[in-house]
Parts: structure tokens; C-alpha cells; sequence
């Protein structure tokens, strides 16, 4: 079986670059750009991200669709870069926005990845509390029982969609106590009211994520601006989160040009998160003791 030192840095923390948005990625990729973006622009900069993060980054993200058989086909990711594949099938609403409800993705079968050099699969659950909870979690249950037959590391992603503070810390809670007591590999979860206002409010949220998760967690950087996010990385590590899986608070401003701007901003940008979680994060060989 796998072990978190596969995803971790020598610290123990988790530095960890997500690369695995679809539509999403397009919807970004188009606002600088006045035509239609191909699925082709969309694995460009995908592998762009690769070569560049890829030796700074303790693991990466990546969904089959776009860019998984060429990072792994042209060996973008030194060996300590873990590679992580999406497993999850993602539904967004006819007009476009955010997820709206998530599958497993059948055509991935675990056995085979990890055989190519995967090391750990990642499903996102948006989590609420409706009629369909049960079948959600039976599928993060089937999720997490796959990649340990496998011997990969499982990756639950837990997203909520708050209507207010008080909610966000609500349903935050409640995601990760019905979760986390599926015992994945990792917990992955939104930066409790998205870093802003009083940080010591922040930090009583993540303390009480990391007294209901049996297993180390991480957040991931959803709603939370560049500028905001290693503030949020610090007061989740220093509350008991192990590091970070994130994407656009580290290159979502390098899309007009991206090797040079991933070069020149990114780069600097993910070393000195990097740097935050080596400081103030809780080893993940704690966390799971």
C-alpha cells in the first residue's frame, strides 16, 4: 500500500498542485481569449502547469481527460512529485458555473493506473444534507474501498455550499464527520469562510475539522484570492491541517501567457507556500497516528 510520504514533503507536509478543473478551466481560459477554447488549449496549459510546478510540488493533480497520458507519456513530474488522478465525473448546470453533483468515473480502473505511475485518486463530493446523502456517501465508500484494493491512496474532497457563515461552519463540520469516518488516504477541504475576516474564527473551525477527521487533512483554495490563500494556509496548518491540494491561488493568474507568467509568478508563489507548510503544518505521520 502506498504510504502519504508519496504526496508529502520532507516535513511531512503536503504542498500540492491541482490541475484536475474541466470546465471550469475553459470558462477562465476563455476570458482571455475571443474564440470558443478548444479542449486542446485546455491540456496545453495543463502541461504547461506540469513543467513548470511539477519539481516544486510534492504532488499533482490531473484528470484523465486533459493531460494525464502526456504528463505521464513525456515524464513531465520529478520523482518527488506524486501524481494524483480525478476520479470523478463532474456535472455543471446547462448555463455553466460551479459543480452542481459528481460520479465515479468508470472508464478509470485503479489497478491499471496505478501500475502507470499513479499514486493516488481523488474524488469531490459536493456535500448537503438532501435526499440523495446516503447515495453520495455510499459512493465515497465505494471510492475509498477501490483504491485500497488498488493499493492507491484515496483522496476525499468535501464541498459545501454555505448561504452564510454560520452555515459554512455548519455544514463544514458535518461534511467532514460523515466523511472522514469513511477513512480515506486524506481529507481535502475548503478553507473554513474562505480565509477572511477574524483568522482566530478561521482557526477554531479548522481545529474542529481536525478533532472530527480520523485522518490528515488539507485544504484546497476554492473562493480563497492569491493574495488571501497563504495567510488561509497558515492558519489551517498551524489548527492542525497538513498543507494544501490547490489550484487557482497558485496559477490562475498566469493564464494570458503561461510559461513565462507561470515562470515568474507561480514558481515563487508555490515555494513560499511550500515554505508555510514545512513552518507550521501538522506532519500527516501525526495525523494519522
Amino acid at each position: 500500500m502506498t504510504s502519504l510520504t508519496e504526496l508529502a514533503r520532507p516535513s511531512g507536509g503536503l504542498a500540492m498542485v491541482a490541475m484536475d478543473q474541466r470546465e471550469s478551466l475553459r470558462a477562465l481560459l476563455g476570458e482571455h481569449s475571443p474564440a470558443p477554447v478548444p479542449d486542446s488549449d485546455i491540456t496545453k496549459f495543463k502541461l504547461a502547469v506540469a513543467t513548470e510546478l511539477g519539481a516544486y510540488a510534492s504532488g499533482f493533480l490531473i484528470d484523465r481527460e486533459f493531460g494525464f497520458d502526456q504528463v505521464l507519456g513525456e515524464r513531465l513530474l520529478p520523482p518527488t512529485c506524486g501524481l494524483i488522478l480525478a476520479a470523478d465525473r463532474l456535472r455543471h448546470p446547462p448555463e455553466g458555473g460551479p459543480v452542481v453533483e459528481t460520479s465515479l468515473d468508470e472508464a478509470i480502473t485503479p489497478a491499471h493506473v496505478r501500475e502507470r505511475g499513479v499514486v493516488a485518486m481523488k474524488l469531490l463530493l459536493v456535500w448537503r444534507p438532501d435526499e440523495h446523502r446516503d447515495e453520495r456517501l455510499a459512493m465515497a465508500q465505494e471510492f475509498v474501498r477501490r483504491c485500497a484494493d488498488a493499493g492507491l491512496l484515496s483522496i476525499l474532497e468535501g464541498v459545501v455550499r454555505p448561504t452564510s457563515d454560520d452555515d459554512f461552519d455548519r455544514l463544514q463540520l458535518e461534511a467532514a464527520a460523515e466523511l472522514g469516518a469513511l477513512r480515506p488516504s486524506l481529507y481535502k477541504a475548503q478553507v473554513p469562510r474562505r480565509g477572511l475576516g477574524d483568522q482566530a474564527e478561521v482557526a477554531r473551525v479548522c481545529e474542529r475539522i481536525t478533532a472530527t477527521v480520523p485522518v490528515p487533512w488539507v485544504v484546497l483554495s476554492q473562493g480563497v484570492t492569491i493574495e488571501d490563500f497563504p495567510r488561509a494556509v497558515r492558519t489551517a496548518c498551524s489548527a492542525g491541517a497538513s498543507g494544501f491540494l490547490a489550484g487557482r491561488a497558485i496559477w490562475s493568474d498566469t493564464l494570458a501567457d503561461p510559461a513565462p507568467l507561470l515562470r515568474s509568478r507561480a514558481v515563487d508563489r508555490l515555494k513560499r507556500l511550500a515554505e508555510v507548510v514545512d513552518s507550521s503544518a501538522r506532519p500527516w505521520q501525526e495525523a494519522a497516528a
